[in-house]
């Protein structure tokens, strides 16, 4: 079960992660 909660993972920090670099880059933007 191990590949599958790696799987899991990967499908929902992927994500997340994308978002919160576009959110930095929009705030860098914002700040600069």
């Amino acid at each position: 079960s191990k590949p599958l909660v790696i799987a899991a993972w990967l499908a929902v920090g992927i994500p997340l992660a994308w978002g919160v670099w576009i959110t930095l880059q929009k705030t860098a933007v914002l700040f600069h």
